[in-house]
């Protein structure tokens, strides 16, 4: 019997129907076609990934069917081993082309999509992978990718259009347990809300209203959630495409906000660039040499951290906004990040799952790149040491953020919001117990400690002998303004 003839697209973090060549090279084909996205239980299972991830997910694949539902067509959701699952379907179908985008993730998705082009192979099935937010897979140099980002940018944005689908898919072994559905099927209303139509109108506001104080409000914990264009998450989970939105900036009315908006939306392709150029920085130092440093890593201190319990205002307030709500700018993010490599003395593999679970917007390539430079394990970049009372200080004056995210607080004069342990007993109304009576380090003595450490390890020959590799590899020699 002649098996039906087929294409698959197969979707990642490109959770939309524009500007989508995945589902835009089914359609120029003729073939029928059928698409999928697979919650791989063993990638879903891996370091990095979290419900909330999950949910975002689930729901913006929600959103794409209610858009195709009028072509008779929707995302197939599959559970289980994507090796398996495509294998079923090349025996099932005669499979003539498998589309996706290329994803620079972490090791398991990495390994998964060598399987499957092997799989493919043997099944005699075209795999096309299409270029994901200009990460060039290969390369090696930096030499002129950012003409080519600018290029590529400015190129016309794919008109997804659909037809009527016919075809019926037979396979249903690889439903999603209702447990799983269950459970990532509620939406916190904390989060930012999924789809493109969410991507569109976010952007939207912030580029006709919000952009104005962006320059002025990118660093404060409070301000910034509304400053902040928010639309990470989207970019992230590939609700909307990064040409869409460079697009959507160049058309737009000038702003105050915008030149600064459009270098950071190029700068997020380059750092997934560098870590799509070295994608051991998710288990190893950018700098090799660093692998020596030696660390503290007090247990206690770590759960502190993890738990918004380090007495430290500013850090807690926005550790605990963050479990909530999934985003805090990216200063604060910094400063997380080097508290806890620098004055609590922890090795930054010991957090950098903890803060990607937590980031609604975890991207793999921007978190690991930017995990290592606050932690100063690149060799190359400037060594940045935060210091959480001095940034309360600049960016929470009154502590109104403080006292938002942490109730203990919110009757402490604002004179000592910054450091309650400095209160005089008689106007303390702390319990006597409280953690913001006795932070979990002395942040004068454990920066200083910090930085003697730090410093002679990154002036020694060793990392600087190296840092010229890092060089070579990633630094981009013909960069041009927007």
């Amino acid at each position: 019997m002649m098996k039906e003839k087929i294409n698959i697209a197969w979707l990642k973090r490109d959770l939309r129907i524009s500007d989508n060549l995945v589902l835009d090279a089914c359609e120029r084909d003729c073939y029928p076609y059928l698409i999928i996205y697979i919650f791989d239980s063993d990638i879903i299972k891996a370091d990095n990934i979290s419900k909330r991830h999950l949910q975002f997910i689930y729901h913006s694949i929600k959103d794409m069917n209610s858009q195709l539902n009028k072509y008779n067509r929707s995302v197939k959701i599959l559970y289980g081993s994507s090796t398996k699952i495509l294998k079923e379907y090349l025996n099932s179908y005669d499979v003539k082309n498998i589309f996706a985008y290329q994803e620079s993730g972490i090791k398991e998705t990495y390994v998964r999509d060598i399987k499957i082009k092997k799989l493919s192979r043997e099944f005699n099935t075209n795999f096309k992978e299409f270029e994901k937010d200009c990460v060039e897979r290969g390369i090696k140099n930096r030499s002129g990718w950012d003409s080519r980002w600018f290029k590529k940018m400015n190129e016309d944005i794919t008109k997804n259009i659909f037809t009527l689908n016919t075809f019926e898919d037979t396979i249903n072994i690889f439903e999603p347990p209702k447990s799983f559905i269950n459970d990532i099927s509620c939406y916190p209303q904390e989060y930012v809300k999924p789809g493109y139509k969410n991507a569109i109108e976010t952007l939207t506001s912030f580029l006709d209203n919000r952009s104005q104080n962006y320059n002025k409000h990118l660093s404060k914990p409070l301000e910034s959630r509304k400053s902040c264009s928010r639309i990470s998450p989207y970019l992230s989970w590939g609700n909307i495409s990064s040409k869409q939105v460079y697009h959507f900036l160049k058309n737009h009315k000038k702003t105050k906000g915008i030149p600064g908006f459009l270098t950071r939306l190029k700068w997020r392709s380059h750092f997934i660039q560098k870590f799509e150029s070295e994608h051991q920085i998710s288990y190893r130092c950018a700098n090799k040499v660093f692998e020596k440093m030696k660390y503290t890593n007090d247990s206690s201190i770590i759960d502190k951290w993890k738990n918004g319990a380090t007495g430290f205002p500013l850090v807690d307030a926005n550790m605990i906004c963050l479990k909530k709500t999934g985003w805090i700018n990216f200063r604060m993010r910094a400063m997380l990040v080097s508290i806890f490599s620098y004055q609590f003395d922890c090795n930054w593999k010991l957090g950098a799952r903890h803060l990607a679970e937590l980031f609604l917007d975890y991207e793999t390539g921007i978190h690991y790149s930017q995990f290592q430079m606050q932690s100063g394990t690149t060799g190359i970049n400037t060594i940045r040491m935060y210091n959480p009372i001095k940034q309360s200080n600049d960016h929470d004056p009154n502590g109104v953020f403080i006292k938002k995210w942490i109730p203990e607080l919110r009757n402490i004069p604002v004179e000592y919001i910054h450091e309650p342990w400095n209160m005089p007993p008689l106007i303390n109304t702390l319990s006597q117990d409280s953690i913001y009576n006795n932070p979990c380090v002395n942040i004068v003595e454990s920066g200083k400690a910090a930085r003697t450490k730090i410093w002679s390890f990154k002036a020694s020959k060793e990392v600087k002998n190296e840092n010229k590799r890092i060089l070579h590899l990633h630094v981009r020699n013909n960069i041009r303004r927007a």
